[in-house]
């Protein structure tokens, strides 16, 4: 069907009774047909003729508005596409470029230096560390030389050096301090009742502060008591 290019009923019906249409209406004119009959038959089938043709507009109009909505979302759907592509590309080139400036990208951890009359604890981050990844951890950390011991290796430190470490599949950096266990440690069969009694407090107060379930806190303290 050719593609219609004006709108039919904007059309006007000829006046075929007229001298410029009497070569159409010849054919039709007989023995018992007038030429007014004539006028009137092509008068009739140029009516019916754009009758058809102004369905076929309509129909053409809304094919139109359906195929330029159609092109409307494979735009929008293209552009998101493209749009989600480009922020995939550069979440590749960011994690990427940590890979590769690991120690730039690394957070550090920046504790205030204690004060030795602070009346609050300062826990060796070795232990910290072991109880965030719920290792099992000796209790000396807790004790008051355990204490003393790491409030006085983090004052007289100058440098908060930095290794590697594995954690959870990816490389983080972590205190060189955090990742060696104390010199003088004291297996808890050996402590004496006075140092459980000030660790037990201590560590379950550390436990409940890295949100340990209240459970798995009564469970640990109860061991160490055994």
């Amino acid at each position: 069907m050719d593609r219609l290019h004006s709108d039919p009923s904007l059309l006007v019906c000829p006046d075929f009774t007229s001298e410029r249409y009497r070569t159409s209406r010849t054919p039709f004119v007989s023995v018992t047909v007038t030429e007014a009959q004539a006028a009137e038959s092509l008068q009739l089938v140029w009516v019916a003729t754009n009758d058809d043709l102004r369905v076929q507009w309509h129909q053409q109009l809304a094919e139109d508005v359906r195929l330029r909505t159609e092109r409307e979302r494979l735009a929008e759907e293209e552009a998101t596409r493209l749009r989600q592509l480009r922020q995939q590309e550069e979440e590749t080139m960011r994690a990427d470029e940590r890979k590769k400036n690991r120690f730039k990208h690394t957070d550090i951890l920046m504790r205030p230096r204690p004060d030795t009359n602070e009346e609050d604890t300062f826990v060796s981050d070795f232990a910290l560390r072991k109880i965030d990844k719920g290792h099992f951890v000796e209790l000396y950390y807790w004790t008051n030389p355990g204490l003393e011991e790491a409030l006085f290796s983090y004052s007289t430190r100058d440098d908060e050096g930095l290794i590697p470490s594995e954690q959870d599949g990816a490389t983080v950096w972590i205190s060189a301090a955090a990742s060696k266990p104390s010199k003088h440690v004291i297996p808890d069969r050996f402590l004496t009742a006075v140092d459980f009694a000030q660790a037990i407090p201590r560590i379950v107060a550390a436990l409940e502060e890295r949100d340990w379930p209240k459970q798995r806190v009564l469970i640990g303290a109860a061991s160490s008591l055994a």
